[in-house]
């Protein structure tokens, strides 16, 4: 009997180290698992050294602000993407275009919610205001594409819509002959071949004012240029938080192009844009539906201060 029971305690006991040796391996292994991580879009900013989050992808949507402040724009909630040596494929001319790669995570107040970058793209050269978006989802549009600087023919039709536009806001024919432009882009979101063009122009109606245009213009069946959306802004120094208006001829308030990506699959990629605010950096996108753009989605990545 006493035998007998030795052998018992014996088995039991190595059962016991059988069952606890496996249980922090498991354990293990549920700590290590990566998480699933929505995909996301980001804007490739300050030379191809910055990343700032746009919106999440959900089912070929994007959500900006309505999940921004408490999820999108939250540098908590993205420490896994903004992990060092986390890679996502940089977009231009609407196609995949090298990678940019995470070296660390910016923090503090005035940093908002954003990364160091090391950006390798193949076909863009990233400086000033040529911007680039960068995402981890699958870049659906496919070559041939392109993003260019416009011909001169293309513009002079820029160029002469927008005088049109600036002289419809009431500007003076003085001024609208004196216009300057921040961004004049050529793009193809649909892959027709066909240029559409994406710009960013002001002008000086009085000496402390400035009037801003976003637009998007884009051939007829003749080939000939329309506005096909706009963004007028007439500025005095009450509405600019600096109170100087020269800051807007640095960009500052300006509506600027990213890039274009098809989001939704539909063969037609939306149109990103950013706009530098003084305690931030707003972003925008846009989509063509039934021949005209609308916003889609918005968001705002605040700083302490520009």
């Amino acid at each position: 009997m006493i035998l007998k029971t030795i052998k018992l305690t014996a088995a039991g006991i190595a059962a016991f180290i059988l069952t606890t040796a496996t249980v922090p391996v498991i354990a293990q292994r549920a700590r290590t698992a990566a998480p699933k991580l929505k995909p996301v879009v980001f804007a490739v900013l300050d030379d191809g050294k910055t990343l700032e989050p746009i919106a999440f992808i959900t089912n070929g949507k994007l959500s900006g602000s309505e999940e921004g402040q408490g999820g999108l724009f939250d540098g908590d909630a993205l420490k896994a993407y903004f992990a060092p040596k986390k890679s996502y494929s940089i977009v231009f001319g609407g196609s995949a275009d090298g990678k940019t790669v995470v070296v660390k995570r910016n923090t503090g107040e005035c940093s908002g919610t954003s990364a160091e970058t090391t950006s390798t793209p193949v076909k863009a050269r990233l400086k000033g205001f040529v911007m680039a978006l960068a995402t981890s989802a699958p870049v659906t549009l496919k070559a041939p594409a392109f993003r260019r600087l416009p011909t001169p023919a293309e513009r002079a039709s820029a160029e002469s819509l927008v005088k049109a536009e600036f002289l419809k806001q009431k500007l003076s024919t003085e001024a609208a002959n004196k216009i300057d432009y921040h961004n004049l882009t050529a793009v193809d979101v649909d892959r027709d071949g066909k240029a559409e063009l994406v710009g960013t122009f002001w002008a000086v109606p009085k000496e402390n004012e400035r009037a801003t245009l976003f637009f998007i213009a884009e051939q007829d069946s003749n080939g000939k240029y329309a506005v096909t959306f706009s963004e007028f802004e007439h500025y005095t120094a009450e509405k600019i938080m600096s109170g100087e208006v020269k800051d807007l001829d640095e960009g500052i308030y300006h509506t600027l192009l990213l890039d274009y990506m098809d989001v939704d699959g539909d063969g037609v990629g939306e149109i990103f844009t950013t706009a530098q605010a003084f305690e931030g950096r707003h972003f925008e996108t846009y989509k063509r539906a039934e021949g005209k753009w609308k916003s889609v989605s918005t968001s705002y990545n605040y700083r302490c201060g520009y």
